[in-house]
Order: C-alpha cells, then sequence, then structure tokens
C-alpha cells in the first residue's frame, strides 16, 4: 500500500452533522505525563496558517472533576469538560497515567458516544488503554509503548496489539507508540486532512522529521512481562534465550512446552504481545547487534552464533529491524566508542551478558544503526523529543496490505532479506508468506 495513502475499513461511520473532523478535542486526566499532553495542544492549537498549515479549532477537555496535575506537581485547568466532546470530529486521549487503574466511566461512555457519532478517535501512548477499556479497540489493530503492549494484548485479547509499529491507523481510530511517536502520528492525522505539504511544513516548524523511516523494533530488548514468570511458558523462555546460538524453530518450543503449534502461538503472544516466530527473530538479532559491539567476530560467524542459517538472513533481518547492514553497524558503533579501549572478544561458546562494558542495560539508550554519524543528525528528532533514539535507513520496499497505514517507511513484515512477501529459506524457523502479527486460532 502506498505510504500515502490510507484505506478507511467499511465499518467507519459517518460524521455527525454537529461534528467537524477540523475540531479537535483533548481528553486531559490527572496524572498524565505533561510531554505526552502537549503534543496534540501544540500541533492542533497553535495557529500556523501562515506557514501554510490549516487551523484546527482546540478544546481541552478535562475527562474527570479533580485536579488536574501532571508532571512535576504541575496543575492544569481545562476549559472544557466531557460535555465539550459532542462538537468534536477527532478526540486525543493523551497517556493514560496508569495502565492498572480503570478510567473513568464518564469518560468512556463519552468516548463511544464520539465514535458512535463518527468522531476520529486517536490514542497516544498508553492512551490506546483507555480505548481499549471503553471497547473502541475490539477486533481492531493497535500499538502502543512497547514495554506496555504484552499487557494490553494480555488484558486485552481482542485487540490485535502490534507493538513494532510507530502508530496505527484504523481508519475512525488510530493509536501511536510511546512518548514522540504521538508527533508522528499528529502529522500523519495533518497529512491525511491536508495533505504532505501541510504536514510537511508543520515538521518544518517543530523541527522534526515529516516521516520517520522504522518502527519500535530498534528499541524492542529482551524483556519480558513481569506476569510471564509465574507462567509455564516461563522455562521455555528462559531456554529458547540461553540458546540463541543453536537452530531451532517454533515447533521446537511448542514441543518442550507441551503444546501444538497453534495453542503455543496464542498463549504466548497473550503473554508477550508478540507471535512467537517474529519475538524469536528479534531476539536472534539483538543478540547479533550484542556481538558486533562485543565481540570481532566476522558477520558470518556472528550469523552462526545467533541461530541464523546463513549471513543473508542475518543481514535482512538486522537492516529490517535496526535500518542498517551488520558491518556499517559496528562501523559506526566503533567510531563512537571512546579510543584505546579494545574489543572484549568473548570465550568460544560464552555468550556477552548484561552489564558488559559495550551493553547498554537501558533499552532506551542510543543504538546507532547508521552509516554515517552526519545522517543521523540530520534525521534525528531533537534531545528533549526522544532520548537519544537515533533514526536509521530504510528498509527495503515492502509494505502491508489491508488498512494498516504503518510507520512512514517502514518496510514490510515480510521475514526475508528481500521480497517482504517470500519466505526467507535462510532462516531455520518456519513462516508464512506475509505473515502479520495476528492472533493465532
Amino acid at each position: 500500500m502506498s505510504q500515502d495513502s490510507t484505506t478507511v475499513p467499511e465499518t467507519a461511520r459517518k460524521l455527525s452533522g454537529r461534528r467537524r473532523r477540523e475540531i479537535v478535542a483533548v481528553l486531559l486526566f490527572s496524572g498524565g505525563p505533561i510531554f505526552e499532553s502537549s503534543i496534540p495542544l501544540s500541533v492542533f492549537g497553535i495557529d500556523r496558517q501562515d506557514a501554510g498549515v490549516p487551523r484546527y479549532r482546540l478544546l481541552v477537555c478535562a475527562g474527570e472533576d479533580v485536579p488536574l496535575r501532571t508532571t512535576g506537581g504541575l496543575e492544569l485547568t481545562a476549559p472544557y469538560g466531557l460535555e465539550a466532546l459532542s462538537r468534536a470530529g477527532t478526540v486525543v486521549v493523551p497517556a493514560w497515567r496508569s495502565i492498572t487503574q480503570p478510567p473513568p466511566a464518564a469518560a468512556l461512555d463519552a468516548l463511544r458516544r464520539a465514535h458512535e457519532e463518527g468522531a476520529r478517535i486517536v490514542g497516544l501512548c498508553t492512551g490506546a488503554f483507555v480505548l481499549a477499556a471503553a471497547g473502541l479497540l475490539d477486533g481492531r489493530p493497535a500499538t502502543t509503548h512497547w514495554m506496555y503492549a504484552p499487557t494490553l494484548a494480555k488484558r486485552y485479547p481482542s485487540v490485535h496489539v502490534d507493538p513494532r509499529e510507530l502508530f496505527v491507523d484504523d481508519g475512525d481510530v488510530l493509536t501511536s507508540a510511546g512518548t514522540a511517536a504521538g508527533i508522528d502520528l499528529c502529522l500523519h492525522i495533518v497529512r491525511t486532512d491536508h495533505g504532505a505539504d501541510a504536514a510537511g511544513a508543520l515538521a518544518r516548524r517543530l523541527v522534526v522529521p515529516p516521516r520517520r523511516a522504522g518502527g519500535q523494533e530498534r528499541y524492542l530488548d529482551r524483556s519480558l512481562p513481569e506476569e510471564i514468570g509465574a507462567d509455564p511458558l516461563a522455562e521455555v523462555v528462559a531456554w529458547a534465550l540461553e540458546h540463541l546460538h543453536e537452530q531451532f524453530d517454533v515447533e521446537t518450543l511448542a514441543a518442550r512446552a507441551y503444546m501444538s503449534r497453534r495453542t503455543f502461538d496464542r498463549r504466548f503472544r497473550s503473554l508477550t504481545g508478540s507471535a512467537p516466530l517474529q519475538w524469536l527473530i528479534t531476539q536472534r538479532v539483538l543478540q547479533a547487534q550484542r556481538l558486533l559491539e562485543t565481540s570481532d567476530y566476522s558477520v558470518d560467524e556472528v550469523a552462526g552464533r545467533c541461530g541464523f542459517r546463513s549471513p543473508v538472513a542475518l543481514r535482512g533481518h538486522f537492516r529490517r529491524q535496526l535500518g542498517s547492514s551488520p558491518a556499517a553497524y559496528r562501523a559506526a558503533y566503533r567510531a563512537r566508542r571512546p579510543q584505546g579501549g579494545p574489543v572484549d572478544r568473548p570465550e568460544r561458546g560464552e555468550r556477552p551478558e548484561r552489564g558488559d562494558r559495550f551493553d547498554r542495560p537501558d533499552p532506551l539508550d542510543p543504538r546507532p544503526g547508521e552509516p554515517s554519524l552526519m545522517a543521523m543528525r540530520r534525521a534525528a528528532l531533537p534531545a528533549h523529543a526522544m532520548t537519544g533514539a537515533p533514526l536509521g535507513a530504510p528498509p527495503p520496499p515492502g509494505g502491508h496490505s489491508g488498512h494498516i497505514s504503518h510507520s512512514p517507511g517502514h518496510g514490510g513484515h515480510g521475514l526475508g532479506p528481500g521480497d517482504p512477501g517470500k519466505p526467507d529459506t535462510d532462516l531455520y524457523a518456519p513462516r508464512l508468506p506475509g505473515q502479520r502479527e495476528r492472533p493465532v486460532g
């Protein structure tokens, strides 16, 4: 599907006569982080017609009758309440204060009513939990911050959670990944409403890229939800992480769990928010990333030590997830590390441990994946908007079919290094052409 087009599902409702798409209501709750809350306020609440950006009308609404306290103890006053949602054609819910707390019932009712009358509903970051609690994500694709995606998938099993995307457009319901991905989604909304020129003009004013390549893959780490610790699958997951250097497939994991492949896929996804095959590929790529940083193994050796049957398979998946070839990634990493320090080569058969000198305990730390530092500086977001997250080169052409408008420039999720719809015969794990992360069964 073209990056500039969005297919609206047939289920999209006709907008009620009293609602207008350019009237944007931002629903604020107490405890919401100020950064995510400020994104729609800045995008839709400032008149930039002099720069060629069509004007929106902003309604800032309180989602509950309590003082709206935010980051740092600041207290906000919203000029409107829930009743103002009846006029909005676009309703934005920034990050929800706690994924463990249910949103106010009155706010959920107002969101359902707005959606029934045709309003476009948008959830930024953990705002997806509010949309899910209102039942607006049932049977739909959605995303959220990668760290909370497993919890969203487990709590709302009817939601098709894809933790890899920067944002997902399902026509009248849209969701974004964490923090700065809210900017990506808001720019996408402007692009959808008024075209690429208007979105580009707004991006220049915000000093951000009009389209970011890639998705959340570069920020994914080996972390899994805490709930899995008490689940029988925990032992299987631990075994997989300790044997990534071996060639095994998802059937092997299912057999170790004493489950059929179908049951294993369903259980694994309910716990982690990811299909087991994609999770396994991601872990192999992360292991390759660490070996490229902490050893002087050749790319061929790295491929073998991460369970890939050939370096061709490694290169394809590495570029798809990190936007760079393994060789370019290593060169960029070594160019940035302190001079004079030797590369610690693990003993044969030894895997680098967390906390090694070149490892990063924080999965959101910068992971250089670009051929040059200059390219990173040209493409990167402002330092206050993203915690040093570099932007990789666009992956090979490709994409999904269907109605999901994925993060701009992000290639398809085909598992081969070439055509996204063609199976990668070099990877030991079996797969289906054009496989997508949807619940199995």
